[in-house]
């Protein structure tokens, strides 16, 4: 790492920043990323107006009443049999008014990206995200990244595109990085911490976690996320996708990154200096802070979020991480390393077993036993820095399927 300007996030630029009220567009509005942030900006209306808005097409009623609340230029909606039943829900709440205007299609959030604004929140789950981050970057917007798989799956295209201090992290250990890391230099920064939960299985032995439900997954100890992201924060895969993100955000070799797990969740990552002294970013588990960060910066936004009560009595522990009963993380560091179409691979593979687990197709184990047998036939990757977005749709539609292969096989097996 060598004491310069990131070409992504840097806490020390900033990029495009305007006077006055910021234009958002806001990618995944109805997921938890999108509601929380819409709930900034309705309190902020000084500060944020949001211009437009993309959903998957799930929860039509949600996307048309966010719609009319903060009357958006533009709608859009990737399942495009969603359109007819949106375009009813919104003649409802806007009567004679005029409608905004409506997009369809898996390319309609990549257009909402690069029109004109100040900020696109990239709140979407999944490598889909990758053309909206692109075309956002492209088109010279200032990039609120809480979409992490994008940046794994497409780390040399992303940082291709970006300008110095264009992408600010939304995701909780990245936004805490990124505040910490402006307390020194980069020739100043010997090691980033990133802190993990634990999830629901701390503590768990990999023979424990042989017959753990759907259920238990999905009770998260302190965070409320959606389904996919709770579930790789129970086998932390979410910690081993944050490893390879911040390697690619701040330019910090894989060996100086390390998790621990901290089971309050209150600080959220740390970076370690060069003098022996450790900067902490920590506030009570609410996503409202990463996300005014991502919005605002570098100005704060006041109330963001709830702060600590320092007048009551708390313990904040700190304990090493499982590598055995939780591979996940060493093998993040694994594909991370070998670059190229690699990420790609393990997050396609990834987001199969998840599916697969929360159908009851695949027990919990058999998620990353299945994703490490995808990525050891995928091999050393071709691609490196000569990454295209083909390459990476070619190595993620074969990861999907030999996930679901192998995933089939593996369930078949047990019930032999």
């Amino acid at each position: 790492m060598t004491d310069r300007p990131s070409p992504l996030a840097d806490p020390h630029v900033a990029f495009d920043v305007s006077e006055g009220r910021r234009d958002i567009v806001v990618l995944g509005s109805t997921g938890s990323i999108g509601t929380q942030a819409i709930d900034l900006v309705l309190r902020n209306p000084d500060r944020f107006r949001v211009t437009a808005l993309a959903a998957s097409g799930g929860r039509i009623g949600l996307l048309a009443e966010q719609a009319h609340k903060l009357g958006v230029a533009a709608v859009a909606v990737a399942r495009e049999e969603a359109l007819p039943e949106l375009r009813e829900a919104l003649k409802a709440l806007y009567g004679s008014e005029p409608l905004p205007e409506l997009l369809a299609g898996p390319d309609a959030a990549t257009r909402l990206a690069a029109s004109p604004c100040h900020t696109v929140l990239n709140g979407v789950t999944g490598s889909i995200g990758l053309a909206p981050t692109l075309a956002a970057l492209e088109a010279g917007r200032t990039l609120a990244l809480a979409n992490k798989e994008s940046l794994i799956v497409g780390g040399p295209l992303v940082k291709a595109l970006a300008k110095p201090g264009q992408i600010i992290p939304v995701d909780s250990e990245h936004a805490a990085l990124f505040q910490a890391l402006a307390a020194g230099t980069r020739a100043d920064v010997r090691k980033l911490v990133v802190t993990a939960s634990g999830g629901p299985f701390r503590g768990r032995t990999r023979e424990q976690l042989a017959h753990v439900t759907r259920e238990d997954a999905l009770a998260h100890p302190t965070w409320a996320m959606g389904p996919v992201i709770t579930v790789n924060s129970a086998t932390l895969v979410n910690k081993g996708l944050e490893v390879i993100e911040a390697h690619l955000l701040y330019d910090v070799p894989f060996d100086r990154i390390e998790v621990v797990v901290h089971p309050q969740s209150y600080v959220h990552s740390m970076v370690e200096f060069t003098d022996g002294s450790t900067l902490a970013q920590a506030t009570p588990p609410d996503m409202g802070g990463p996300i005014a960060i991502g919005l605002g910066w570098p100005e704060r936004v006041p109330d963001a979020a709830p702060a600590f009560d320092w007048s009551k009595a708390s313990t904040w522990e700190f304990f090493p991480l499982d590598t055995e009963a939780f591979p996940s993380v060493g093998l993040a560091r694994h594909v991370g390393e070998l670059g190229g179409t690699a990420p790609a691979v393990f997050n396609a593979a990834n987001e199969e077993c998840v599916e697969a687990f929360l159908a009851g197709r695949l027990p919990f184990n058999g998620i990353m036993d299945t994703v490490t047998a995808v990525v050891a036939e995928h091999g050393v990757p071709a691609a490196g820095t000569s990454l295209t977005v083909p390459d990476v749709l070619e190595a993620e539609t074969w990861a999907r399927a030999r996930a679901r292969e192998l995933a089939a096989k593996a369930t078949a097996e047990a019930r032999a």
